[in-house]
């Protein structure tokens, strides 16, 4: 096996929650739910791509977290008939690492990056060639005595995935032929998907359950998938089976999930912010170091979806608490709450 990388032949056996995941992943464009302009441009440019014969470009998908990256990477592969080779940005840390990889790939086949904004730079510089040019160079030797021999490569199909595309370098991007950005979905496109995946599951699911469900998943059907399958294991342990309302209402107050698809780390962040910095700004990294987080988890898990929710604003002072903040968490603002924001 190359290094940092793995073929895709099935999912872990000793991972029962990505083999679930796996398992409920839609396998063609026809099955993917929503982000319908992604998806018809990126038929597009495969179907060209079978009709000559020929690799598509190589392919850039953007956006948070859980909307479906990596599925349609999955389904590129598959579309095209070729196999998949993954591997990851914080996995290649040399650039004998990607050597490695792109070394030992075969015609046509997709090579899927994920995080591909975390490489390290001289694996960038190397992908750089490889994209464009379809070769690497190996470097014998060491000091005044190297030299640099040019590997041909077999004709590939890179897919890079990234929740933050403005920390890839212009050079980069550049060399992505297309580029789709992911966004969250909407209640009805997660009810379907909640929908499809509850048939695959091979449960009863109500559609005001589902409905329920759907509007606590935060626009992700990443999260979607993971409540229902709560949802189910509540029916089945302490329910009828039978995926209801009540279920789907009983289940994810255990889970801890309320009414805007909140969870512990959510409020935990929003519950800080407002009584311990009285609505803000405070700075990111004491925020998180409150509630025991990474800076870095808070920006990317937590952030987004209470910016988009307006449950959380931005300011150049820091993060601060809207009036939507403290009714959301029963709270009374200070009098002079947010005035220090600007």
């Amino acid at each position: 096996m190359s290094i940092g990388s793995e073929r895709i032949t099935s999912a872990g056996a000793d991972d029962i929650e990505r083999a679930a995941e796996a398992a409920l992943r839609p396998k063609s464009l026809n099955d993917f739910v929503g982000q319908r302009v992604v998806r018809d441009q990126l038929s597009l440019v495969l179907d060209a791509a079978k009709g000559r014969g020929a690799s598509p470009d190589h392919v850039l998908l953007s956006g948070p977290p859980g909307l479906g990256k990596t599925t349609l990477a999955m389904i590129i592969a598959a579309e095209l008939g070729v196999s998949l080779r993954v591997t990851s940005g914080p996995a290649i840390q040399h650039a004998g690492d990607l050597a490695a990889v792109l070394s030992s790939l075969d015609e046509g086949e997709v090579l899927f990056i994920d995080e591909i904004h975390r490489l390290a730079r001289p694996a960038e510089e190397l992908l750089y060639v490889a994209m464009e040019d379809f070769r690497v160079d190996v470097v014998v030797g060491k000091g005044a005595g190297a030299s640099a021999i040019p590997l041909s490569l077999p004709r590939f199909t890179a897919v890079g995935a990234t929740t933050r595309a403005g920390l890839l370098p212009a050079p980069l991007r550049d060399r992505f032929g297309f580029t789709g950005h992911l966004d969250f979905y909407d209640a009805g496109e997660l009810e379907r998907v909640i929908t499809r995946s509850a048939g695959l599951l091979g449960v009863d699911l109500d559609g005001d359950a589902a409905a329920e469900i759907a509007s606590r998943s935060r626009g992700t059907p990443r999260i979607a998938n993971r409540l229902l399958r709560r949802v189910r294991d509540w029916a089945q342990v302490r329910g009828t089976g039978r995926l209801d309302l009540a279920a789907a209402r009983a289940a994810l107050e255990v889970y801890e999930v309320d009414k805007l698809g909140l969870d512990r780390l959510d409020r935990a962040v929003l519950t800080a912010l407002c009584t311990r910095f009285g609505g803000g700004p405070v700075g990111l990294s004491t925020l998180a170091v409150t509630v025991g987080e990474e800076p870095e988890t808070v920006e990317t898990v937590a952030e987004p979806y209470l910016v988009r929710e307006g449950l959380m604003g931005r300011t150049p002072r820091g993060r601060i608490a809207t009036p939507l903040t403290w009714k959301h968490l029963g709270l009374v603002p200070p009098a002079d709450a947010g005035s220090n924001a600007s």
